[in-house]
């Protein structure tokens, strides 16, 4: 083989190599996490699609500028949006953003915003939320973090756990998805049930998401 056609056979792999990298990412399904706190459900999503070949993390989005899952976008080196009050709910939602980015699937992982209808509409289906605690209890407005744990132990529940929904236009409100248990116990304080909780989150939420995108 003369080192003329090596070239040539060279430069053709080497474009086909292209060509198929340029095809894996166009198929790439990229994930939005939208997250208001420290970002532990965040971290971990991160982490479970890290070195995944379909799917990836490609977009923080963040209403909060003093919120620690900004720190995990720039650690991850993963682009974020801050996004304002006026513009999520009077304006486009932000919609344009997402879709220039590419976005398929919306995860909310402590996102404190009820989200505009227009969001919801443009991304109809493909937005999930996880909630602490069984829905439909213990679902609604004002019903995040310690508030769920702490009206669980008041109301003397022997169980609570986690309930993985689709986001429609009312609070924890949409087609639950997934839920998981763990008990109640009679000494628990609103941060003993909620570490309990998180371990199902932890355990659970990353790998949910990964069935809803196969």
């Amino acid at each position: 083989m003369t080192m003329a056609i090596k070239r040539f056979l060279q430069k053709k792999i080497t474009a086909w190599r292209k060509v198929t990298t340029l095809l894996l990412l166009k198929q790439m399904k990229k994930i939005a996490i939208f997250a208001s706190g420290a970002g532990s459900n965040a971290q971990k999503i991160v982490d479970h699609f890290r070195n995944n070949s379909s799917t990836s993390v490609s977009l923080i989005v963040c209403n909060n500028p003093q919120a620690a899952v900004l720190k995990i976008a720039e650690k991850e080196n993963i682009s974020f949006i801050l996004i304002e009050k006026e513009r999520f709910f009077r304006g486009d939602a932000y919609v344009s953003e997402l879709k220039n980015a590419g976005i398929d699937f919306m995860v909310l992982a402590g996102f404190l915003w009820k989200l505009p209808s227009g969001l919801i509409k443009a991304f109809q289906q493909r937005i999930v939320n996880i909630h602490p605690a069984l829905l439909p209890k213990y679902g609604g407005k004002g019903m995040y973090g310690h508030h769920v744990h702490q009206s669980v132990i008041d109301n003397k529940e022997k169980e609570s756990g986690i309930s993985i929904h689709y986001v429609d236009e009312l609070y924890d409100h949409g087609k639950i998805i997934f839920q998981a248990k763990c008990p109640v116990l009679p000494d628990d304080t609103v941060e003993s049930l909620a570490q309990r909780i998180h371990q199902l989150e932890h355990k659970h939420y990353p790998r949910i998401i990964e069935s809803l995108l196969k």
